[in-house]
């Protein structure tokens, strides 16, 4: 009896990298992005269709893992100066407004509730950076202007997204001040000030010191063990200023690129070998998360009409702006494009306003099921439209 729990996650965990192995497959037939095909996949086994699988403890640790380490890998592709550009906090800034006042104004004029379409509005402000950048990953375009402007845009996007959500919040239980505003507001870019100087000033200098120690010339992976739990432990601490832990990865990875290494692994070769599985586990729990059965017929318009507000509203929310800060115009609909897929943060958000009782089971899938579609019809603009050859397009 003592053996059931271990063959109960040693089956999820092989049925999960079956299913990402099928994934791959899928995406292979349809000419799409892996994310496509494993997302899919995810629906088709989660409990809405085949119930294979459920959103497990198990699933959900290994799919917070994989979203750390792909942030952390796409990092290493970045540097700091690519990404503290004035035209970035313009853009985020908009591509929040923007969603935000559209999902809220259609979510009543459907009928929902004013709290309820308050949340809904502030769960469709959030980008998942995870999604998009394991897209231009595999097209190879992380070293682009637009990659960069995406993922700068990103963070911002998501540090605006929280603070909408800490106002929100306060705002329906009575309790709003400019205090918590301020401290939502600050709080997340004092990390982020203080995780870059120690990352470049620190962290990268304990590298090399570590890098030249016998240990390291004793065993190899020495130094990429104490990268990838820097990693986990920038995650951390972004988790407790209140921001996502995939932006602390990401920032410990921008950090870390810089250091040359004479004697040791290379900290990104190893990264991007375990990244593969627990990025795969990662898309595939978005599609076990919708849970199609508890759709009701009557909330379906609602969804649709949501996801394709949410789409073009962030769309035009970043594009435009990105134009009128003197990007041209296919770069500007990459970007605004780039900015579509809603993922994790929208899921969180959701799950705060229906454990608070504000929004009802219905709204909260309606807003899983926009976030899944947003997030599904990203990889098809950017791979079948915006990256064909730039001189289909004009300025």
């Amino acid at each position: 009896m003592t053996a059931l729990p271990t063959l109960d996650i040693e089956f999820q965990i092989a049925l999960l990298l079956l299913i990402a192995v099928g994934g791959y497959l899928l995406a292979a037939w349809i000419h799409q992005s892996a994310v496509v095909g494993l997302i899919i996949l995810g629906i088709i086994v989660g409990p809405g269709v085949l119930n294979l699988i459920n959103y497990t403890d198990i699933v959900t640790a290994l799919a917070h893992m994989g979203a750390i380490i792909l942030l952390f890998v796409i990092g290493f592709e970045f540097h700091f100066s690519d990404l503290l550009k004035k035209q970035y906090l313009l853009i985020g800034i908009c591509g929040v407004a923007l969603p935000f006042i559209a999902c809220f104004s259609v979510s009543i004029l459907m009928g929902s509730s004013a709290p309820g379409s308050l949340f809904a509005g502030t769960a469709m402000t959030a980008t998942s950076i995870a999604i998009t950048a394991n897209v231009l990953k595999e097209m190879g375009k992380l070293h682009t202007g637009v990659a960069n402007a995406i993922i700068g845009t990103a963070v911002v996007d998501d540090i605006v997204s929280l603070i909408v959500l800490s106002v929100t919040v306060d705002f329906l239980q009575g309790a709003i001040s400019i205090q918590e505003i301020f401290i939502s507001v600050i709080r997340p870019l004092i990390f982020i000030f203080l995780a870059a100087i120690a990352g470049v000033y620190v962290v990268d200098r304990i590298i090399m010191y570590v890098d030249s120690s016998e240990v390291a010339l004793k065993f190899p992976e020495f130094v990429f063990l104490f990268a990838l739990s820097v990693a986990f432990i920038y995650a951390m601490l972004a988790d407790i200023f209140g921001i996502s832990p995939m932006i602390g990865s990401f920032i410990a990875g921008v950090s870390i690129n810089r250091v040359l290494l004479k004697h040791s692994m290379s900290i990104k070769k190893g990264s991007e070998y375990i990244y593969i599985p627990f990025a795969a586990i990662f898309f595939i729990s978005l599609g076990i998360l919708a849970d199609v059965q508890d759709v009701a017929l009557s909330v379906v318009p609602y969804i649709i009409v949501l996801a394709a507000t949410a789409a073009l509203s962030k769309f035009i929310g970043c594009g435009l702006p990105a134009r009128f800060t003197g990007m041209d115009r296919h770069d500007s609909m990459a970007v605004g494009a780039g900015m579509i897929p809603r993922g994790e943060m929208a899921m969180v958000i959701a799950l705060v306003g229906l454990s608070m009782g504000i929004i009802g089971q219905d709204i909260f899938v309606a807003i899983i099921m926009a976030s899944l579609l947003c997030t599904i019809i990203t990889p098809f603009l950017l791979k079948d439209w915006l990256f064909r050859e730039k001189s289909q397009y004009s300025r």
